[in-house]
């Protein structure tokens, strides 16, 4: 059987991820694979109960990464685990590094404490932890990334921080690279669409050809 394949896109919004998600997917498609898309936090009808509490309501910072860690859970045990089991391509938008990212880099709450959730809830049988193979980092200045949403849509209380916020965010995105280097590709998003989408496209390709030489 074909082995399952788990990737995830990150990135603050506005740099781009979700058209090139779909692109990705698209490819594989093509290719006669299966094809899971999926987004954190959410993904399952529980996880996307709680998506809707933590992207709207105010909390304490521990309730946040906690709420956080429990939507991720039941994505793994409900959907993601499953496809993977099954040969599927898993297509992920944002998982934990968007948590050390968010919570432990905007937030500044304790990556050590983040850490310690994540060894919890991702842990396999054999030990190892559950991580995407490839994370596609679609890293954009933040101001720029504002201009784009200007006048997309009623921000959440994410969308609705300060620059300096989404500095904090870009900056625990490069600590986790960093941290993960093996598995990180980073894109520019501040490139043209068709320049960004070329970018993915090669590091897709690139990534296939090592993992299924």
């Amino acid at each position: 059987m074909t082995r399952g394949l788990f990737i995830s896109f990150e990135g603050i919004d506005g740099a781009g991820k979700s058209t090139h998600i779909d692109r990705v997917a698209q490819l594989f498609r093509e290719a006669g694979r299966a094809v899971v898309l999926t987004r954190e936090p959410g993904g399952t009808p529980l996880s996307e109960k709680l998506r809707e509490l933590v992207l709207h309501e105010a909390m304490d910072a521990l309730t946040e990464a906690l709420l956080m860690f429990a939507a991720r859970r039941e994505h793994l045990v409900q959907v993601i685990e499953p496809a993977l089991a099954r040969g599927d391509v898993v297509l992920c938008d944002r998982f934990t590094d968007a948590t050390f990212a968010y919570q432990g880099g905007g937030r500044g709450f304790d990556w050590q404490v983040l850490a310690q959730l994540e060894r919890m809830v991702q842990a396999l049988p054999d030990g190892t932890l559950r991580q995407p193979e490839l994370t596609v980092w679609f890293d954009l200045d933040p101001q720029i990334a504002a201009q784009r949403l200007a006048s997309a849509r009623v921000p959440d209380k994410f969308e609705s921080q300060p620059a300096n916020f989404f500095a904090a965010v870009r900056a625990g995105y490069a600590k986790r690279q960093g941290e993960m280097p093996e598995r990180f590709a980073r894109i520019d998003a501040a490139q043209s669409m068709e320049a960004v989408g070329a970018d993915v496209g090669r590091v897709v390709s690139d990534w296939l050809k090592k993992v299924t030489a």
